[in-house]
């Protein structure tokens, strides 16, 4: 087995230029009383060398690590990864690197994490919170350590934190008028988490849309979703089947489960969208690749990333009486073949005359 290779320290750098210890740790955070000389000849020694400098350590001398800290519920589909991707992006060309957590949809993971941020020396938290926080006392284990907080998507009921989050209610609205507008009249709703904003905000849409249209709201037609896979889509859709009367419609509050929907549709040869329409949320890429093509809600998932870390550098900035931000992304409806019942029924009603 090979030895480990010894790792260099900053005292190996000063006995190999014959300077102070002090002056190296200087030249590698570009402090002003060291020389352009010394600070060329130090640098190129450390790459010459590999040198890694020790994060913590460094966090430790400066009060900065240039580490931004991320916790999401889940990399499951393309949403958070997209967000992420927003938030690397951003957070690179500003000089931080991103440490990226994965909570699981667990609070006890997601608390877990929070501490381990903090440990790191993190100069910020970004967090989308779980399924089942319920309690937010590691949020403010964040906020009394001065540490900026910025959510994202998920957003906690806590006054005065900073979040950027999508107008969840606006678009699930939008889906409704489109299906109503298509001439569907029993619409059911996969409906997610209600402890969620997201999710809670969709359901409110979808049951304040029948309202207004002067159509009831009917508890049989909704069905609470424990997970948000296709198969928990198909699960639901299969006990909507066993109604006396089938709905015409079905709005997901995700884009997997509506994938279930259509697959359950097929088999039961009940065709999409001539006989029932379906819709979900979220714009998942395969959302245009399955037939017919579903339509959706895009969350504008890489512009939420970039705004959360802009939040969170105006926050660096921030005095001591910084007052919370929210900033409410605006949805875009994407209309696709899934969901236009009327069109379809129309069309095909002048075929027969």
């Amino acid at each position: 087995m090979a030895k480990a290779k010894k790792r260099l320290s900053i005292a190996d750098l000063a006995q190999e230029l014959g300077v102070s210890v002090s002056t190296i740790s200087r030249a590698l955070n570009n402090a002003p009383d060291v020389s352009e000389t010394t600070k060329a000849q130090v640098w190129e020694l450390a790459r010459r060398l590999d040198f890694q400098t020790n994060t913590l350590a460094a966090a430790l001398r400066s009060g900065r690590s240039n580490m931004l800290g991320v916790v999401v519920p889940h990399i499951n589909g393309a949403f958070f990864p997209e967000v992420v991707h927003g938030i690397e992006d951003l957070a690179s060309e500003a000089g931080f690197n991103v440490m990226i957590c994965q909570s699981n949809e667990e609070v006890t993971r997601e608390e877990k994490q929070i501490d381990a941020l903090l440990k790191a020396q993190v100069d910020g938290v970004l967090v989308s919170i779980s399924a089942t926080t319920h309690t937010f006392g590691h949020f403010e284990k964040v906020r009394q350590q001065g540490v900026p907080l910025v959510f994202f998507d998920r957003m906690p009921d806590i006054p005065q934190v900073c979040g950027v989050v999508l107008d969840d209610y606006r678009g699930a609205y939008q889906v409704m008028e489109h299906l109503l507008a298509q001439g569907c009249r029993r619409i059911a709703h996969l409906a997610g988490p209600p402890l969620l904003n997201t999710t809670f905000q969709r359901h409110r849409a979808y049951r304040e849309a029948l309202l207004a249209h002067g159509l009831p709201y009917e508890p049989h037609l909704v069905v609470q979703l424990t997970e948000s896979d296709m198969a928990a889509g198909a699960a639901a859709m299969e006990q909507l089947l066993q109604l006396p009367e089938l709905p015409d419609a079905v709005f997901a509050a995700y884009d997997f489960p509506a994938g279930g929907v259509l697959q359950v549709l097929e088999a039961h040869q009940i065709r999409v969208p001539e006989d029932m329409a379906v819709a979900g949320f979220s714009n998942e890429p395969f959302t245009t690749m399955v037939k017919p093509q579903l339509t959706s809600v895009d969350q504008q998932a890489r512009h939420m990333g970039e705004t959360a870390v802009k939040l969170f550098l105006q926050m660096l900035k921030r005095t001591d009486n910084y007052v919370g931000q929210r900033i409410v992304l605006k949805p875009k409806v994407l209309v696709r073949d899934s969901s236009q019942y009327g069109r379809v029924a129309h069309q095909a009603l002048r075929l027969t005359r």
